[in-house]
């Protein structure tokens, strides 16, 4: 059953990252509220993986807050996250979701009976009883998502969801996320596809040099980016 606290919104107050003498990320200020996606884009070091790392709780910033909630610490069990390349676990396709199934309190059927629907949810029924390290890349991704949605977060963060998957996979990817944001779940993703960006997007968060320097709905960005470090990222060209 899922938890009665709410973990949003995540609100980060003047965000500071460092590691030594690097800045990763700097005076971030912002809140993730329940919604459409949020889509994080950026040239490399821009500090976007590091943002949903801290928001997810698994790491501490160096100067500022956060908080979840109206809370100092996450609640437990209600954010997931799905990164770049995700670990299988030395079972079937079936067992790494019935993993994520444990400890919530769920009969033999009721267990089963979501087992068979995140499995549909993913495309992934009739390799339910593969080994999951045989899968492809794209069908690895699709076994990771059903799995971080096992246990029904409140927000679900991606680190570049379909990072070196062919076109087709990355279809099969987005369809699944799309899903999910439909039924309630917040997303918040990077990605270095604008593209994606666009399809999925409900609003950008620009990072560059590890400050967020614009955050605006996704058509108005794309359309006329307020800062000129975004509009020459959209361009191209190289931004640091």
């Amino acid at each position: 059953m899922r938890a009665p606290d709410s973990g949003l919104p995540i609100l980060f107050d003047r965000v500071s990252l460092r590691a030594g003498e690097t800045a990763i990320l700097r005076d971030v200020s912002l809140s993730l509220a329940p919604g459409a996606p949020t889509v994080l884009i950026g040239p490399n070091g821009a500090g976007k993986t590091s943002l949903i790392r801290i928001a997810m709780g698994l790491q501490k910033p160096s100067g500022g807050s956060i908080s979840w909630g109206g809370r100092p610490a996450p609640p437990p069990g209600r954010l997931a996250i799905v990164f770049q390349r995700p670990v299988m676990l030395r079972r079937s396709v079936r067992a790494n979701i019935a993993f994520a199934l444990a400890g919530q309190g769920l009969s033999r059927t009721e267990r089963h009976a979501r087992v068979a629907r995140l499995l549909d949810l993913a495309a992934l029924g009739g390799l339910a009883d593969r080994p999951a390290r045989r899968l492809s890349g794209g069908e690895q991704q699709r076994l990771a998502l059903a799995r971080a949605l096992a246990r029904e977060p409140e927000a679900l963060f991606l680190d570049e969801p379909a990072n070196n998957l062919d076109p087709a996979a990355t279809k099969s990817v987005e369809a699944l996320i799309r899903n999910a944001a439909a039924s309630g779940i917040k997303i918040v993703m990077t990605t270095h596809d604008l593209g994606q960006a666009r399809r999925l997007g409900g609003e950008i968060i620009f990072l560059a040099g590890g400050q967020l320097l614009e955050r605006a709905p996704a058509d108005r960005f794309f359309a006329a980016p307020a800062t000129e470090k975004a509009a020459a990222f959209l361009r191209g060209d190289i931004v640091e």
